[in-house]
């Protein structure tokens, strides 16, 4: 037969699918109408799982339908339950439901079993799943006798619960005596098996009411435990009833409470199992002890936690895993952490699986003569067994059947007759369950039938689907066809969706699918068929939506909800407040679309609702209203306007149209004018451009549009304020194509090749093509020629190349746009040139003349125009370096290019080096690139003045002479004739002496000068002098040795004695002080000096003289971020200085940081302590110096150690010491020597450094502790030993 429907997304071709399975697929859809004959078919069972009240009846359902009815009986045990015999017994009428009826009398306990229920007429026999009846049961906790339990505090501890054995099982919770559950948290909480778990008990939890319950749903009982009482004993507590027990000898000291690493209390071990059926819950617990609370984490190993089906229950100590399935299978890790440590815990889950189906099998309608299937496919862990039965009997013993063949979990039927029909059930088992299910072959020849109702009228709104039902029967299964309209083709899959049941479905209806549409059923038998009505309706809308408020009490106010709806339904508009019905008051009253509310109070605050509804579709809106105190009236309250909306087109024209639309609130600022802009969709969607702008008192404007546009409008409002948001968008609007109205733009012709001529264009925009089909057409003709012009339309580009053209030749060029519609204006002509070519002619009469050493002027002659043979760029000259006068040999220098722009005819070489040979060369340089170049002309320039010596040295210094040693200039740019030698000495104070002049011979590279002062320092200026002048100087500075008898003797084994010098010179800056430190070789007692200055600055330099032979120094109040040169030298007879160094203060920077040593608070602090600790001494002091020795404490004697003593209870005193252990030595730990000296290795800041005499010593020092001593004259300090009592001074030293 002929199968029209197929559902969408499953086109299916017969080749690939066994037709019986597709036709079982087709067929398993049909209901069969209840007047045919049909077997039975279960519709109502009890759970397989059926726990009863024992305190109500016992209601057992089985419900069946079929034609002839079915009739009913029950199995109990596998027996046959005969209801007759039992009075307690009964069935409903026209059911197979029994009553059971044990108010009366009996007990549940006698109906316990496992009942089955058959149903059966003579097409065949419906069986129900075996449904086992339990009462269920609450029973009592046993007595027991619970004794306290005393523990203490940060010790863990498990209140069991073992609660009856109920059916079903109980719902645990903890309560106290006051029925409030107790608080449960990370530390404390109930497990899976209902106990009381506490990682670690505090003082807080002793109480004597732990009470565990057991709710029992199914009879709505609770049962109640004994109450526990725990009794947590502080570790304070602890310690004082053991030190009472304890004598006085004794120490308790241990720590009772320690913390202590987590520990597992459920589950134990470091393993366990755990099985679960697919589609359960997954519980997996883990409760752990310790000290800290322990936190408790998950993981799945070699795996990850399903997403969306994992949720974490009891503060993370339980995990759950819904709709578990074979794939939840493996190891879960839970893991224990505290600050001591961590343990886990691997549960290895396994997931079982009692049997589900795949494919359960369908009832299967056949006509006589057809084929079919019945297919029964379930899975499972373990596999599932399939076995079949036929009218509840299995099928090995039931009456054969030829047209019946079984195959597994198939049984397949040929050419079935109505002897087939039958109802067989398919049983799946596991050792966890099992699965029944009934499925009938009936064996109708029935022709089509409509079951839908005919002209039934379907309204939907429009852009929703609309489906069209049409319900059907028919044996063999009918095909199904949908027309539109009288004489309609048969409706396709490509717009429309046609279901297996019949129902065509339209996607998306819209107005143009408003109609009369016919279902036709066709099947061997006949035709049936039947018309639907289809009415497109305008959605509902709320245009003008109620707005939140803040009003005043006793004030009045106004929602509006303004409903735009579709003209032939009729809307109701329903207010509400907080989603339920208006308050029945006088004061709120509905006109029109208003809700207004009158003398508002508080009770008025909420969310007010208006509710459209028509019988197609509703639409609400809401707004919130605040009720606040009266206040003094407020000013109002100015914003931009609200956008414009229901945006309408009319009056659409070819190149105008007309836009209405309603304004926004003005938000108590007029609205001065409203701003139109529009979209393109076809060429630019997206982007928004500005069409015109409109007064505020206009709602309505005539737009000039551009063809060949799809056009979208927003529109804007401004104020005061500013703008608006923009409008939702209108309808679209596409404008008919017209000719272009303009032309490229920015039309040029210039050639890339000599034998071309490439023209471009700026191409016009897609709105600006006004049509399908954007063309150019592109003309073109020689300017100084008589030729006609020569065209070529293109499309789709901006350039076109005309080809075998002369060289560097005048042209014009137009370009015109065109489209399919037409031509755009006549174009503007420019002018453009072929391609240039290289220029052939070179400048002729090229003439140098030289300025001076550095400079010289090249003049030529201009190049032919026509010889240039394209746009004239300008002149480049080429220079170079042939050779030097001083230097015979030939070296190769790297050529110069300079160019001048346009026509210009002469040029300056600017940088040229005195003494040299140079040659240059002139070219014309077009568009191209450069033509040949001139014939190559040689010129000189004179002498000039050389570059200061390359280097000056003063070498080998005696009482009166210094050698000069010096290297020649490096650029003598001429023949050098002399060196000019100036020098003159310098004083102890810097001042300079006569300058003697001396010429030395230019052949000369090194001069002693004689008869000098003997231990002077001289300053040298050097330079070197050609024909044209005088060079650049070098200075440097000498000094001449000391005389004999100021010579020390050299060392012994020294080759010669060391002249005295300073070197190593470092310099450390900070921001505004600097050190500097230097390294000094030759005789001793030397007083230094340090120079520094500005650099680049002429003030003269300042001196600071350093007392003593130190070798550093601190600059201090220097300037931040300057640049300082910096020297040092020696005073007296040596006269020698350090070479200069240069150094850089680092940048200011402001600090927010406090000195504390100069906080006033600080300073009296101190000040405080000092003057504290100076009376303690000063009574110690006195009371030593009273008598002798003093008594000691036969304990304080037998210390090893005078100085570690206890200060004395009594008075707070130290503890009382003998005459003769004043002169014992200073213990190492002392901060400062005996002898009041501090020693460089001990600060990095000691007062020696800065030269408080060379020995260190403070003779205010001595004085002061002479005073407080108490002895009458000083004894010399020898080693580390004092004869001195500890001064105030050391014992502030100690103190800090």
């Amino acid at each position: 037969m002929q199968l029209k429907i197929m559902p969408k997304k499953k086109r299916l071709s017969a080749g690939r699918v066994p037709l019986i399975l597709f036709l079982c697929q087709m067929i398993s859809a049909l209901e069969v109408p209840l007047d045919l004959v049909q077997p039975p078919t279960i519709t109502q069972q009890s759970p397989k799982d059926y726990i009863i009240d024992p305190r109500e009846n016992i209601v057992i359902q089985c419900e069946a339908k079929g034609k002839p009815p079915p009739s009913f009986s029950w199995t109990r045990n596998g027996t046959h339950f005969d209801i007759e015999k039992d009075p307690l017994v009964t069935m409903k009428p026209g059911s197979g439901t029994l009553v059971i009826n044990i108010m009366s009398e009996g007990k549940a306990e006698t109906y316990e079993g496992v009942y089955q229920c058959t149903a059966r007429n003579e097409r065949g026999a419906a069986i129900s799943n075996n449904i086992v009846v339990r009462p269920s049961r609450s029973p009592l906790w046993t007595k027991e006798k619970l004794e306290p339990i005393t523990l203490q505090s940060g010790q863990s501890l498990v209140l069991p619960c073992r609660p009856p054995v109920g059916l079903p099982p109980p719902i645990i919770f903890w309560m106290d005596n006051s029925f409030q559950r107790l608080p449960q948290s990370e530390r404390v909480s109930q497990g899976l098996n209902g106990d009381l778990y506490f990682s670690n008990v505090l003082p807080e939890d002793t109480r004597e009411d732990y009470i565990c319950y057991a709710r029992f749903n199914h009879t709505q009982t609770i049962q109640q435990k004994q109450p526990i009482s725990v009794k947590v004993v502080s570790v304070d507590e602890l310690n004082d009833t053991i030190a009472a027990n304890l004598s006085d000898t004794e120490v308790y000291g241990a720590k009772l409470n320690r913390e202590r690493p987590p520990t597992f209390l459920i589950p134990e071990g470091n393993t366990s199992n755990k099985e679960e059926l697919r589609g359960n819950v997954l519980s997996l617990e883990c409760i752990a002890e310790g000290l800290p609370t322990p936190l408790i984490y998950w993981m799945k190993e070699e795996g990850t936690l399903p997403f969306n089906r994992t949720y974490y229950k009891n503060f993370q100590k339980t995990l759950q895993i819904l709709q578990v399935s074979e794939a939840d299978s493996g190891n879960y890790q839970c893991i224990a952490k505290n600050a001591l440590g961590s343990i886990h815990h691997t549960i290895s889950v396994t997931v079982k699986a009692a049997p589900y189906w795949i494919t359960a099998p369908q009832n299967l309608v056949l006509s006589p003569g057809e084929n079919g299937a019945l297919i029964c496919r379930a899975n499972g862990n373990p596999k599932p067994r399939i076995s079949w039965l036929s009218n509840g009997v299995p099928i090995e013993i039931a009456p054969d059947d030829p047209s019946r063949k079984i195959d597994g979990d198939t049984i397949i039927f040929s050419n079935v007759q109505e002897r087939s029909s039958a109802v067989y059930q398919c049983n799946a088992s596991n050792e966890y369950g099992y699965l029944l299910a009934n499925a009938f072959v009936n064996v109708l020849a029935e022709p089509p039938r409509i079951l839908t109702s005919a002209n039934t009228l379907y309204q939907v709104i429009a852009n929703r689907p609309a489906l069209l039902d049409c319900a059907f029967f028919g044996s063999p299964l009918p095909t199904i066809e949908w027309f539109k309209g009288a004489k309609g083709s048969a409706l396709h899959e490509d717009i429309y969706v046609l279901h297996d049941n019949g129902t065509l479905e339209i996607p998306v209806a819209q107005k143009d699918s408003t109609g009369t549409y016919t279902c036709v059923a066709r099947n061997k038998l006949g035709m049936a068929k039947n018309e639907a009505h289809l009415e497109i309706k305008d959605p509902t809308r709320i245009i003008k939506q109620p707005e939140f408020s803040v009003v005043q009490r006793g004030s009045t106010v106004s929602f509006e909800c303004k409903v735009k709806h579709d003209h032939t339904l009729i809307p109701t508009v329903l207010w509400l407040k907080d989603k339920g019905e208006l308050p029945n008051d006088g004061r709120f009253t509905i006109d029109k679309d208003h809700l207004v509310v009158t003398d508002v109070s508080d009770d008025d605050n909420g969310t007010y609702t208006c509710v459209a509804n028509t019988t197609l579709d509703n639409v609400s809106a809401s707004a919130v209203l605040i009720v606040v105190a009266p206040t003094p009236t407020p000013a109002p309250i100015y914003d931009v306007p609200n956008p414009p909306f229901d945006l309408e087109l009319t009056d659409q024209l070819d190149k105008s149209v007309q836009l209405s639309w309603t304004p926004g609130d003005d938000n108590n600022s007029p609205i001065t004018k409203f701003i139109i802009e529009y979209e393109d969709a076809m060429h630019e969607a997206g982007l928004w451009h500005h069409q015109t702008e409109v007064p505020g008192t206009q709602t309505t404007t005539q737009l000039k549009l551009s063809p060949y546009v799809i056009y979208t409008f927003r529109v804007m409002a401004e104020n005061s304020l500013g703008r608006s948001l923009p409008s939702e968008r209108s309808e679209q609007y596409l404008t008919k194509a017209a000719e272009p109205d303009k032309n490229p733009t920015t039309v040029e012709g210039l050639g890339s090749e000599p034998d071309n001529l490439v023209i471009t264009w700026k191409p016009l925009n897609g709105f600006e093509s006004n049509g399908p089909g954007l063309q150019y057409k592109v003309s073109w003709r020689q300017k100084d020629g008589d030729d006609e012009w020569t065209s070529v339309v293109v499309a789709n580009v901006s350039k076109y190349i005309v080809s075998g053209t002369p060289t560097f030749v005048p042209y014009l060029i137009k370009v015109q746009a065109l489209n399919d519609v037409g031509f755009a204006p006549e174009p503007a002509v420019v002018m453009g040139h072929s391609g240039e070519d290289l220029p052939m002619v070179a400048p002729g009469n090229v003439q140098v003349t030289v300025v001076n050493s550095t400079l010289a002027e090249v003049h030529w002659d201009p190049v032919p125009l026509k010889s240039i043979r394209g746009h004239l760029q300008g002149y480049r000259i080429y220079y170079w370096k042939a050779q030097s006068s001083s230097k015979r040999n030939r070296r190769h220098i790297e050529k110069k290019i300079l160019t001048f722009q346009g026509s210009k005819t002469h040029g300056m070489l600017l940088g040229l080096e005195p003494f040299s040979n140079y040659t240059l060369n002139v070219r014309v340089v077009n568009g191209k690139g450069e033509g040949p170049a001139s014939p190559d002309r040689v010129f000189g320039t004179p002498e000039g003045v050389p570059s200061a010596p390359s280097s000056l040295k003063i070498i080998n210094p005696t009482l009166d002479s210094l050698t000069l040693e010096w290297d020649p200039p490096s650029h003598p740019n001429g023949i050098l004739t002399e060196y000019i030698l100036k020098y003159q000495p310098i004083n102890s104070t810097h001042e300079l002496g006569p300058l003697v002049d001396l010429k030395i011979p230019a052949n000369k590279t090194r001069w002693t000068l004689k008869n000098l002062n003997f231990s002077t320092r001289y300053k040298f200026y050097f330079n070197a002098q050609t024909s044209a002048g005088s060079g650049s100087q070098i200075t440097e500075e000498g000094i001449t040795t000391v005389d004999e008898a100021g010579i020390l003797p050299p060392d012994v084994g020294a080759g010669k004695a060391v002249n005295p010098r300073i070197n190593k010179l470092t310099v450390a800056a900070a921001e505004t002080y600097a050190n500097i430190s230097w390294e000094y070789e030759g005789r001793e007692h030397v007083n230094f000096y340090v120079e520094y200055g500005v650099v680049g600055s002429k003030e003269e330099w300042r001196k600071e003289i350093i007392n003593g032979s130190r070798s550093f120094f601190g600059l201090k109040g220097l300037m931040p971020g300057t640049a300082y040169k910096v020297r040092v030298g020696a005073e007296g007879d040596s006269g020698f200085v350090s070479s200069e160094d240069m150094f850089e203060t680092g940048p200011a920077m402001a600090s927010r940081q406090v000195d504390i040593a100069t906080q006033g608070w600080f300073i009296g602090l101190m000040c405080a302590v000092a003057l504290l600790i100076l009376i303690l001494l000063i009574v110690c002091f006195i009371r030593r110096n009273k008598g002798g020795k003093y008594p000691v404490k036969e304990k304080e004697d037998a210390h090893a150690d005078p100085e570690i003593q206890p200060m004395k209870e009594d008075d707070g005193t130290f503890g009382e010491y003998s005459d003769a252990e004043d002169h014992k030595p200073l213990k190492k730990g002392s901060r400062t020597p005996s002898d009041r000296t501090v020693k460089k290795e001990d600060s990095d800041d000691s007062l020696v450094d800065y030269g408080e005499g060379v020995n260190g010593q403070f003779n205010e020092d001595g004085s002061f502790i002479g005073q407080y001593s108490g002895k009458k004259e000083k004894e010399p300090a020898e080693g580390n030993e004092s004869s001195e009592a500890p001064s105030p001074v050391n014992a502030m030293n100690s103190f800090v």
